[in-house]
């Protein structure tokens, strides 16, 4: 039986048993005390007297003897009234704690099987076997939400998948008529400039749209390519591949890499969740500033920690970045190199991959940005 807490439905419940069974036994002994006020026993009978005058003198100390066993009786019927009324107490309380635990086990097994459905796992149901009483009624109120919910998250997920897709036609269509434009012979250079402006728009564009497309495959969690993914390399290819961007912006960089930091699941997208780890970090870090990439593990989980310098961070601001579109301050807001999908792909990413996003304000100034995956250490098996 679980634990009661302190303003629980079960504690009320067993308070509002204990008060039923105990006014019913109040009730019960108040009766019988008030059926035995009539009821004299004991008396031992006497000898008649000799004479009339010490006859009526008899019968008043036969009256004060009759007073006084009534009163004898009567205190130790309060005594024992009071005692069983202790007793009764204490029992009444287990036994309504007994029954409220009987009555709420339904809800409490509802309650733990909810709370392990998440958006990963929206197909799974409750399927509460019994009678049609409230609790079944109300576990398939929740599976039918459950249901409602997958539908939901399915349909939403199809569309951002299709519409990514799809608007991938038209703006390729639109790219190739600005080279058409362009090639032409002699063309004017409001055109060219013109064509310029519109090829970095659509390069925005495309990279929102691809954004959009790993976060939909992320979030539905179906990996075919699964396979031991070292986190050390991963590290290291993204700060290869960035070397030009950080050279541009003096950027000194720390890297700390670990031997055994493996994970398993998809090397495309965890490929992508570093990348755009190091590239948060690079494109949000200000000039001659610092890098700082680890990677380390503790048996459980294999991390990837990536540190930056800079101001001092507002930690509630932080903690929204991992959201769609979230920046920080009027810097992020209107920079021309982020989507503001960044650190929301990574968060997508660590949670199909059953691990966690953690970002944290640096006290001395700039973001901690930590993703910890489940670990695989000592895996022998090379990512492909």
């Amino acid at each position: 039986m679980g634990k009661l807490r302190s303003g629980t439905v079960g504690l009320r419940f067993t308070l509002l048993y204990a008060a039923v069974f105990l006014a019913s036994g109040i009730g019960l002994l108040a009766l019988a005390y008030v059926a035995s006020g009539g009821d004299v026993t004991g008396v031992a009978p006497e000898q008649r007297p000799p004479d009339p005058g010490g006859a009526e003198q008899h019968i008043r100390d036969l009256e004060r003897q009759l007073v006084d066993v009534h009163a004898q009786q009567s205190r130790q019927l309060l005594v024992g009234s009071l005692i069983a009324l202790v007793v009764m107490a204490g029992v009444s309380l287990l036994l309504g704690r007994a029954l409220a635990g009987r009555v709420l086990r339904p809800l409490r097994l509802i309650t733990a099987a909810t709370r392990r459905i998440s958006a990963e796992n929206l197909h799974q149901r409750l399927a509460v076997a019994g009678p049609a009483d409230e609790v079944k009624e109300l576990a398939d109120t929740v599976d039918s939400l459950l249901a409602r919910l997958e539908a939901s998250f399915a349909a939403q997920r199809r569309f951002v998948g299709n519409a990514s897709h799809e608007l991938r036609t038209p703006l390729a269509t639109i790219r190739a008529s600005l080279d058409v434009a362009v090639a032409k012979p002699h063309p004017a250079a409001q055109t060219v400039a013109l064509a310029g402006r519109l090829r970095t728009e659509l390069d925005r564009v495309d990279h929102l749209l691809d954004g959009f497309l790993v976060l939909a495959r992320a979030q539905h969690g179906a990996f075919v390519d699964r396979a031991s993914v070292h986190l050390d390399e991963l590290a290291v290819e993204a700060l290869t591949a960035r070397a030009a961007d950080i050279a541009a912006k003096s950027l000194t960089v720390d890297v700390e890499v670990g031997a055994d930091a493996w994970t398993r699941g998809s090397r495309a997208l965890l490929s992508r969740m570093v990348e755009n780890v190091v590239d948060n970090a690079i494109v949000h870090n200000e000039e001659g500033d610092w890098i700082r990439v680890s990677t380390d593990h503790d048996g459980a989980e294999a991390r990837l920690v990536v540190e930056t310098g800079g101001r001092v961070l507002d930690q509630d601001q932080v903690d929204r970045l991992a959201q769609p579109f979230e920046r920080l301050g009027a810097d992020r807001t209107g920079s021309e190199k982020g989507s503001g999908l960044g650190l929301s792909i990574v968060a997508a990413i660590a949670e199909a991959h059953g691990g966690r996003l953690v970002l944290r304000a640096r006290p001395e100034g700039g973001l901690r940005v930590e993703a910890a995956l489940p670990s695989a250490a000592g895996c022998a098996e090379v990512a492909p």
